[in-house]
């Protein structure tokens, strides 16, 4: 270690109490130089480590050996021993307080085991070969180093500092397995001291101290007891206190240290193999991965564990378990058969052996094949995964013709898997070897043959033997499981090949007929005899017709051994299907004929067994058949048959065997029509009621089967088939299966949605979620297990079910409370027995969280942070008004704490109204609620208060929220409003504007509608009397110009005296003149606007002093918007003549004319000019009224100069507005010459214009 460090390691060291000084009053020397090196070195990288044993090793010889050579000596020689120990523990000392997450201290704990190592190796080079016999280890500069290093560093083991314990343990523990023998007095010293750290609360200094403690169990050596140890150490063995630690500590890595680190001996092998059902995946992966392939021979173990390691292994829910278990298997295990040598270090074998099919055949044996390759079994998922591994074997296998003859449990085991891994896996790669190596459909129909045959012989054989023969059942045994493994492999063969279904066809139809086939077989048979028959309606009758004929063969067998009763009816072992009446009938004539020798007591014994058995065995076939039928009962002649001559009777029948077997085939006979389901609901319901534990089982199967398939409408309408359900859930205490089958059929129904009722529905949850909690179901870990999978994800899955539990949450936890309080609080393990409500009402509050619901528009992402989702809380506020309304009625101090707790839990969103997307109406109503609660004082305790006073302000801040969106959006709604109707108070402006330009009256006068004028109407008559014209829209104007000019000042002049006394304006009455659409009139009558009479006549003022230059521009603009469209045509016309003149005197006079013109036409539209002005200002942007203030201006010098020039005229021409109006009254008064004078309009233009003219001339 460097030099410069040692000031910040002393610092560190000295955080602890225990930490001894480090020889720091001694000056530097050159031995510390050197060693400190070596350590500075040690910590950059562990390539180098070896090189820096050597160089500390020699430097350790030049301190403590004589020198041999006469050369100059170095300056290591100078030095002792002691001062060499002091340097070395001085500089291992620095690495104690060095955190866990720095590699530095790694490596250096590496390289002072391997210093150590190294040292003692040449210190017994040196001593020669040791005493194997002596008593006491020779003691050597090394043993004495280790001696005083181990001194030094055990107190370290108690430091408060955790790094600090955890270093001082790591290295003890390191030095331990480094080294291959311990003095006595420092073995028990260490021995002690790591039997204290195992108890340690920190799990990084356990695992290290367990990881010195397996190396001294494996020469364990009970010493005298220790005062000093607080747990008594001394009374039990180091061997089990590591093997509680390995059951019971918190830490898998506490637990995965010792499971490879303990020695593998008979006594702790079932505890090492136990944790391959540990919690943690990567424990449980190196069982499969490090001790199993360190264990050796795999055959050492016994049966039952190798199967138990198997499907252990295989069906882990964790990936990588199951891929090492499966690497076992094919390649460790196989490899052991096959007589390889054991793995060298690190699990993998030293050489692949070739393919041996022996070997295959033995490892199979040694699984038990027979009983592990079932359906169920772990032997189909362990040739799943060799074939898949195993390209070699694959290649390699071959199924000729004596492999087929010769066939044992083992052989046929391996063609079936082989058979399916190639039919189902790699999608269809590997068909070709199945085509290759596998025979074809009429040879594997001729193999099954002699197979069946074999095996029909070996049953007859046991059945005839009296005394037992355990070698014929087991040889039986396998004969079964041949020919099930044949029929497995049929049942994926191809039968284009008519022969070979032919074949195939009538065996099984031969087969299906033997009374003593296995039920297994029986199984298989009926599967591939619907394999052969088609698969449309015509198959399936015929596939009934064939097994309905094999089950009358099976049942004739009865009457065939007893002749002399040959004329009884088939039926009668069964009680009749027929009516009562007659039954009574027949059997007083069945009384009388049947007088045939008497039997014997033990004959008739025997008879009846015989009968029974036929009866099962012909159910059984019948039973098969319909799990393989889909159609319509009716409709299949057959069906119905078999249900009135079989079934029926077999449900009345006085045996209970026949019986339950008969309610199984009425069951599935009920899956095929609705109305025999109906008519037969009663019957399940009895003997469900009345049945033992497997018949009740039963009958909820079949219930729960005639829901999913029929509808739930069928629970609806039958009251009682609810309380079978609860009284199946609620059956824990005495029955627990019943509870068990209940639970999972129920959690079917629910979360499949086939029970629709909401009430119903509700029921059933409550009762599941309190068989969930209750103490009842402690013990019965299959309702637990599926309640935990079932309730959250019934609850995540939708809305609707969140809503569902949330009406139910309540009743239940006040059922769970009184639940509670029952138990008796005496019991010290009342917490063991039940949750405690808390906890309770802590699940209820999740599974309603609406963030975590699965919502299919957000995709699954979004349900990985529930925490950041924004949705309804709809859910939680309904909550939290039932929880506020529980708190007001009755009930005890203690319930009310636990749910006023919940309000503290509920969801509630945050966020303005825009954001929160919950009913707005369920906040202010859950709002007014807590604010009663509040006001009201309803909590007491302080926790219950506080829990309503969070929801209390987090609904004040949604609700304050929601209040300030509303007049947001009122003000908004006015302020559209005022708009609305300024904007229709700006085209009646506009509009009387227009007027105003047609007539020079006050009023002005308006144009008839378009159809008015069309029909050939006169105008609409003014309050002045002047019509305008619609056709021409030109309106009549008086003939001098300068008349036209002081009337029109006049008008403008009239209008602003009026709004300013008057301050209202003309009402539009019908269509506005000028509309882009049509024309319209207006009425006589002006009548003042609401809107109008508000507006400020300072604004008017404004507009006609000029204030507003753009008011004026857009006054212009709309004048010419609003001109008939002849008017306007004409005007363009003379403007693009005006830019044709030559500019001087004549065109400055002719344009200023028609300036004056338009600003005079914007003086009568001063009524809309204020809106204009808002308009303009809330609209333009900023750069346009840059631009636009550059051609206001211009536009003003232009105005004023043309209004000097007018004032010229008028002087010169003199004032003579009092006799114009006069004139203008005649007209008006006159209204037939207002279309006459109306038609003057154009001419008066170009008189004004001509006016001009002359005046420059």
């Amino acid at each position: 270690m460097a030099p410069g460090r040692s000031t910040r390691a002393t610092r560190g060291a000295r955080q602890t109490s225990v930490v001894p000084e480090a020889p720091l009053d001694t000056p530097d020397n050159a031995l510390r130089t050197q060693v400190a090196t070596v350590f500075r070195d040690a910590q950059k990288t562990t390539a180098s480590h070896r090189k820096l044993a050597v160089t500390l090793r020699k430097i350790q010889e030049a301190c403590c050996y004589e020198p041999t050579s006469t050369k100059k000596p170095a300056e290591a020689d100078e030095f002792e021993e002691d001062d060499f120990n002091k340097e070395f523990v001085r500089c291992v000392l620095r690495v104690m307080p060095i955190k866990k997450s720095e590699g530095v201290g790694e490596k250096t704990v590496r390289f002072i085991g391997l210093f150590l190592r190294h040292a003692v190796e040449k210190d017994n080079e040196i001593l020669g070969e040791a005493d194997p016999d002596a008593s006491t280890m020779p003691e050597t500069p090394s043993t004495r180093l280790t001696g005083h290093l181990m001194e030094t560093v055990l107190p370290l083991m108690i430091a408060k500092d955790k790094f600090v314990r955890y270093r001082s343990t790591q290295l003890i523990s390191h030095i331990i397995n480094s080294l291959d023998a311990i003095d006595d007095d420092l073995f028990q010293k260490l021995r002690s001291s790591l039997l204290r750290r195992i108890r340690d609360k920190e799990a990084m200094v356990r695992a290290q101290a367990v990881l010195g403690l397996g190396r001294l169990a494996g020469n364990q050596i009970e010493g005298e007891p220790n005062s000093d140890d607080s747990d008594d150490d001394g009374s039990t063995g180091l061997l089990e206190k590591l093997l509680e630690v390995l059951q019971n500590d918190p830490s898998a890595d506490v637990r995965r240290s010792l499971l490879v680190n303990l020695p593998i001996l008979p006594t702790t092998l079932p505890y090492l193999l136990e944790r391959a059902r540990d919690q943690d995946a990567l424990t449980r992966r190196a069982v499969y991965s490090r001790l199993l392939p360190a264990l050796g021979d795999f055959r050492h173990l016994s049966l039952s564990m190798r199967e138990k390691l198997l499907r252990w292994g295989l069906r882990d829910r964790d990936e990588n378990v199951r891929k090492a278990a499966c690497r076992l298997f094919r390649e460790r295990w196989i490899e052991d058969c096959a007589g390889t040598a054991p793995p060298v270090e690190g699990g993998q074998p030293s050489e692949v052996s070739p393919p041996s099919m022996e070997a295959l055949l033995e490892l199979l044996e040694r699984i038990d094949v027979v009983n592990s390759g079932g359906e169920n079994g772990v032997a189909l998922e362990a040739m799943k995964g060799f074939w898949e591994g195993r390209a070699d074997y694959r290649n390699a296998v071959n199924f000729d013709d004596n492999f087929w003859e010769t066939l044992s449990s083992e052989s046929v085991f391996v063609a079936r898997t082989f058979n399916d891994f190639c039919r189902n896996e790699g999608n269809g790669k590997y068909e070709s070897l199945v085509d290759e190596k596998l025979p074809e459909v009429t040879k594997l129909a001729f193999y099954l043959e002699r197979y069946v045959k074999v095996l029909i012989d070996a049953i007859k054989r046991i059945s005839e033997q009296e005394v037992e023969d355990e070698e014929e059942e087991e040889d039986t045994v396998e004969q079964e499981f041949i020919v099930e493994q044949l029929l497995h492999i049929a049942l994926t063969l191809d039968y284009s090949d008519e022969v070979g279904r032919r074949k195939m066809f009538a065996l099984l139809r031969q087969t299906l007929s033997i009374p003593e086939l296995p039920d297994e077989v029986t199984k298989l048979t009926v599967q591939v005899l619907r394999d052969l028959c088609a698969p449309d309606a015509a198959g399936e009758k015929e596939f009934c017709s064939i097994v309905l004929e094999a089950v009358a063969d099976v049942h004739d067998t009865i009457v065939d051994d007893v002749p002399d009763e040959g004329d009884i009816d088939d039926n009668e072992s069964f009680h009749s299907a027929r009516s009562e009446v007659s039954d009574d009938e027949d059997s007083q004539s069945k009384k009388k004929k049947n007088k045939g020798p008497e039997l014997s007591e033990e004959e008739a014994a025997q008879k009846a067994i015989k009968e029974i058995m036929i009866n099962m065995k012909c159910l059984h076939i019948v039973q098969c058949m319909l799990t393989n039928v889909a159609g319509n009962l009716q409709r299949n002649d057959h069906l119905v048959s078999m249900l009135n001559n079989l079934v029926v009777p077999a449900v009345r029948s006085h045996e209970a065997p026949v019986r339950e077997r008969g309610l199984v085939c009425l069951g599935l006979c009920s899956l095929l029509d609705r109305s025999l389901a109906e008519e037969n609901l009663t019957l399940f319901m009895h003997f469900f009621a009345k049945g033992h534990t497997a018949l009740q089982i039963t009958a909820l199967h079949i219930l729960t089967d005639i829901l999913n398939v029929h509808g739930a409408q069928l629970l609806s309408n039958n009251t009682n088939l609810l309380k079978v359900y609860v009284k199946a859930l609620r059956a824990g205490g005495r029955s627990p299966e019943v509870q068990a089958a209940a639970t999972v059929a129920v959690s079917k129904l629910l979360l499949g949605r086939v029970v629709s009722d909401v009430d119903v529905s509700a029921e059933l949850l409550k009762t599941l979620v309190i068989a969930y909690f209750e103490p009842a179901s402690a013990e019965n870990q299959s309702v637990r297990q599926a309640l935990n999978y079932f309730l959250p994800v019934f609850c995540y899955s939708r809305p609707e079910n969140q809503d569902l539990m949330r009406r139910v949450a309540l009743d239940a936890l006040h059922t769970l409370y009184n639940v509670r309080e029952g138990l008796d609080d005496e019991e010290a393990d009342v917490d063991d027995q039940m949750v405690s409500m808390s906890t309770i009402a802590a699940c209820l509050v999740d599974w309603t969280d609406p963030r975590k619901c699965y919502n299919p528009n957000e995709g699954f992402s979004a349900g990985l942070d529930p925490e950041k989702k924004t949705v309804s809380a709809d859910v939680h506020l309904d909550f939290a008004k039932d929880i506020l309304e529980r708190l007001q009625g009755n009930g005890a101090k203690e319930e009310k704490r636990i749910m006023a707790a919940l309000l503290a839990k509920l969801y509630i969103p945050s966020g303005s109204s825009s954001s929160n997307p919950s009913s707005p109406t369920k906040i202010r109503d859950v709002y007014a609620l807590v604010t009663n609660a509040v006001e009201n004082n309803l909590l007491s305790d302080a926790t219950s208060r506080n829990a309503l006073y969070k929801v209390h302000v987090s609904l004040g801040k949604i609700v304050n929220a929601l209040d300030a969106a509303a007049e947001q959006d009122a003000a908004n709604n006015a302020a559209g409003r005022h708009v609305s109707i300024a904007s229709g108070a700006t085209t009646h402006r506009r509009s009387a504007s227009r007027a105003g330009s047609v007539a020079p009256s006050r009023a002005g006068s308006v144009a008839p509608p378009a159809s008015e004028a069309s029909g050939g109407g006169g105008g609409a008559v003014s309050r002045a009397g002047s019509v305008a014209p619609s056709a021409s829209g030109a309106a009549a104007m008086p003939v001098n110009s300068r008349k036209r000019k002081e009337r029109e000042v006049s008008v403008a002049v009239s209008i602003k005296e009026e709004d300013e006394d008057e301050g209202h304006d003309v009402e539009m009455g019908g269509t506005q003149v000028g509309d882009d659409d049509n024309d319209g009139g207006r009425d006589s009558t002006p009548k003042p606007t609401a809107t109008e009479a508000q507006e400020p006549s300072t604004e008017q003022r404004r507009l006609l002093r000029g204030v507003s230059v753009r008011s004026r521009r857009r006054s212009s603009q709309s004048v010419v918007s609003v001109q008939p469209q002849q008017q306007q045509e004409e005007e363009q016309e003379e403007e693009q003549e005006e830019e044709q003149q030559p500019t001087g005197r004549r065109g400055s006079r002719r344009a200023s004319a028609l300036k004056a013109k338009a600003r005079l036409s914007a003086g009568r539209s001063s009524r809309a000019g204020t809106e204009d002005i808002v308009e303009e200002i809330l609209d333009d942007s900023d750069g346009d009224m840059v631009m636009e203030r550059t051609k206001i201006e211009e536009e003003d010098e232009e105005e004023e100069q043309d209004t000097k020039e007018i004032e010229d005229e008028e002087n010169e021409d003199g004032v003579g507005g009092e006799e114009d109006g006069d004139e203008e009254e005649e007209e008006d008064g006159d209204g037939d010459d207002g279309e006459d004078e109306g038609k003057d309009d154009d001419e008066l233009v170009d008189e004004l214009l001509s006016d001009e003219d002359d005046d420059s001339e």
